[in-house]
């Protein structure tokens, strides 16, 4: 993925890799980041990467787990439009209460290049109203942007 964002930044200044990328970047995007710190999605390692994806382009980023790599300067959508706040969630397991009681993970990206980040005009987490009329275990996550003159 490194290879790939970094050679598609390269082609064009207006790109995007979305979907589920299946990894709690911060702690702010897991409600129970304490009890999920060795699980897949949420492991030092997988989020070391995101750190890179997100740190300042050309810079050395110190990763989560210590490990130290490039900035690749790329910008999460979800994390900029929400800001330092839990969530919002895409994610929610289908047992137990999770989704009733907004228990979930911030999993489903828009990860975008710096130019096309300045053309959001709209961020949000099409989230069912509730756990009977939802039709998967994920939210979609619509970004509007402003592409024409």
């Amino acid at each position: 993925m490194e290879q790939r964002l970094t050679e598609l930044g390269a082609t064009t200044e207006l790109a995007v890799v979305m979907g589920d990328l299946n990894v709690g970047h911060r702690e702010l995007d897991i409600k129970n980041w304490r009890g999920n710190r060795k699980n897949a999605g949420f492991l030092p390692r997988e989020r070391a990467y995101f750190d890179r994806f997100f740190g300042p382009a050309g810079e050395q980023v110190e990763g989560v787990d210590g490990s130290v790599g490039t900035g690749l300067g790329w910008v999460d959508v979800g994390r900029r439009h929400a800001g330092e706040v839990e969530g919002p969630y895409t994610w929610w397991s289908m047992r137990g209460k999770a989704f009733d009681n907004d228990s979930g993970w911030r999993i489903d990206y828009h990860v975008v290049t710096p130019a096309l980040a300045e053309r959001v005009t709209d961020y949000r987490v099409d989230r069912a109203p509730s756990y009977d009329t939802r039709w998967s275990d994920h939210s979609p996550v619509i970004v509007d942007y402003t592409l024409g003159g």
